[in-house]
């Protein structure tokens, strides 16, 4: 019986076709992923927002970081960004708010997450701020709200604790200086960067004793006057005062025991010099429980070294400076003389 002739070769050309099909898909796959890929890292987002700005918090891993770039449109995939990082090794992405003034290669953007690219918000403290004061700054530069600055700076006085065990808050011990914050910096940890450069400057002038006397004072002298060589004097009226156990009124302290208590209505009134408040030094001879701001350098040397002087009193010249008298006799002269240039000035 004749059998028909069989190709033996068949399944196995089948095989090899189906097979060398299978890998020109693979191929086309891997080639339009590599293309895809390079397409993500490599050209800018058209459609990203100009001035976008992502907060990278601390402790974030790549993936959180990856899709919050992707929310933003910063970058055009979350995915291929991983990708990236996986193939940098994994390098650690810092923490911090990033600005991106207009579309970015995303390869760019992960290199500016790498070196810590971020944007710091400057601040400026003057000499004689208080807490609340500072608070308002912070808030206004975007670093912290105010209200969570001063929950900390009215609690938070274990970072003074060694230099003032009597501390009720931070008030004297926040530094004036100019400062660059970012806003993954705590209320804590931005206190804590202003008590540091206190004591850095206390060191240097070398205040290393009776820190809490010497700061309450200085924060007096600070408020009661801006010219330099004038804080000298009014520290010896103050020390003169405190000698003899008299009241060392000073409106600044008026004000701030009226601040205190929600009262300040922007000048002082009969009502607060008659406010029962241990800051009121109208009313309480000595010091008062607390600083009452916060003093610079100037301000804490005249309180260490106030001048020699006989000097009990001092009022404005209405020009800026102070006239010092070691009298009551003398003291009502100058008085006199502040309220004819203040009638004057009115009258021009």
């Amino acid at each position: 019986m004749y059998a028909p002739a069989t190709n033996s070769h068949g399944p196995r050309i089948l095989y090899t076709d189906r097979l060398r099909t299978l890998f020109q898909l693979i191929l086309i796959a891997v080639l339009a992923s590599l293309a895809w890929l390079a397409y993500v890292l490599m050209v800018p987002p058209s459609h990203g927002h100009q001035d976008a700005s992502v907060l990278i918090q601390p402790g974030w891993s790549a993936r959180q970081i990856a899709f919050e770039l992707e929310r933003s449109r910063v970058v055009r995939s979350r995915a291929a960004f991983l990708v990236l990082h996986y193939a940098r090794g994994q390098q650690s992405l810092k923490a911090g708010e990033y600005v991106f003034g207009r579309p970015e290669r995303a390869l760019d953007v992960y290199d500016r997450l790498v070196r810590g690219d971020i944007l710091t918000r400057t601040v400026v403290i003057p000499e004689g701020y208080n807490l609340f004061e500072i608070a308002a700054a912070l808030e206004s530069a975007g670093v912290v709200p105010a209200g969570d600055f001063v929950r900390v700076a009215r609690s938070d006085v274990a970072l003074v604790a060694d230099f003032d065990p009597e501390a009720s808050s931070l008030e004297g011990y926040l530094y004036p200086d100019t400062y660059r914050f970012t806003r993954t910096q705590g209320a804590r940890e931005v206190a804590a960067t202003m008590v540091r450069r206190f004591r850095q400057e206390a060191k240097a002038l070398g205040l290393n004793t009776g820190v809490r006397r010497t700061v309450i004072l200085a924060s007096i002298i600070e408020k009661e006057t801006s010219v330099p060589e004038e804080r000298p004097l009014v520290s010896s009226v103050f020390h003169n005062r405190l000698a003899r156990n008299t009241v060392l009124a000073a409106d600044p302290t008026v004000v701030y025991a009226a601040q205190l208590a929600g009262r300040f209505r922007g000048v002082i009134y009969k009502s607060d010099l008659e406010f029962d408040s241990p800051y009121n030094t109208y009313r309480h001879a000595g010091l008062p429980p607390g600083p009452i701001a916060n003093p610079g350098s100037g301000s804490l040397a005249a309180a260490m070294r106030p001048a020699e002087s006989d000097y009990l009193f001092f009022v404005s010249d209405n020009q800026g400076r102070h006239r010092f008298a070691a009298s009551a006799a003398e003291h009502a002269r100058n008085v006199a003389a502040y309220r004819q240039s203040v009638s004057q000035g009115r009258r021009r």
